[in-house]
């Protein structure tokens, strides 16, 4: 009976280790929540920039990652997709509603996503190889979206941002960073002047208001409509080599 406890016992020690070292390994594991594709550097070097892409709403990793071949050689690139699924490869960052008088945007997935955005930055540096002080957010619509949220509300974790027909969120500046902290952010804005998804107002928006915080941003449009386009890759790849 004693030996029949004692195995009992030492059976149920081993069962609650076992689950505590399981915990302990799935709370540690470094892996990125967010799925998301890599490109390497095409040059040699031990440190290397890095763009993180983002994609618009109703798209996926794969999207944007088609794009890595037309950036710098020398950059790490990872394509990174938007934790809420739609349907069938089709994720975004947040949910939104186009309504007549303006576009409807969930706040609470819009911030999940920021924060999320931010751990997937931290998450990168265990597991990849590349220079933190040179990160750049390069987003697409929805993508570009939260390329402004995440660099205006924690610029040490970016040095730079490229917002291809996006907005900012007027949600989000009660969030942003003071003044001081921002002026080593680099930003780059293309916007088609015939988007008929996020009109060309709202880049013209997102201008004044950087430039209010004394911001230097580069503005680029084009007689588009919500596209990008050999035209604005080019643009954005001048402006990466620059920086």
């Amino acid at each position: 009976m004693i030996k029949t406890k004692h195995l009992l016992l030492s059976a149920c020690s081993v069962t609650l280790l076992l689950i505590f070292f399981s915990f302990k390994m799935t709370t540690t594991s470094p892996s990125p929540r967010l799925q998301y594709l890599m490109r390497k550097p095409k040059t040699s070097s031990p440190n290397p920039p890095l763009i993180i892409l983002l994609h618009g709403v109703g798209s996926n990793e794969k999207n944007m990652f088609s794009y890595s071949e037309s950036l710098p050689d020398d950059f790490l690139i990872v394509s990174a997709r938007g934790p809420l699924t739609l349907r069938e490869n089709s994720y975004a960052w947040f949910q939104v509603q186009f309504t007549p008088n303006g576009s409807i945007i969930n706040e609470q997935q819009a911030e999940n996503s920021r924060k999320e955005i931010i751990r997937f930055i931290d998450d990168l540096k265990k597991i990849e190889q590349f220079d933190e002080n040179n990160v750049y957010l390069v987003g697409f619509s929805q993508g570009g979206i939260m390329s402004y949220s995440v660099s205006l509300t924690a610029p040490e974790k970016v040095k730079g941002i490229a917002v291809m027909s996006g907005r900012l969120l007027p949600e989000v500046k009660p969030l942003i960073a003071k003044d001081n902290e921002l002026q080593k952010l680099k930003i780059f804005i293309s916007h088609g002047t015939h988007d008929s998804v996020l009109k060309f107002q709202y880049a013209v928006d997102a201008f004044d208001f950087l430039q209010s915080k004394n911001l230097q941003p580069q503005f680029h449009k084009y007689n588009e409509d919500h596209t990008i386009n050999s035209s604005m890759l080019s643009d954005l790849n001048q402006w990466l080599t620059e920086k």
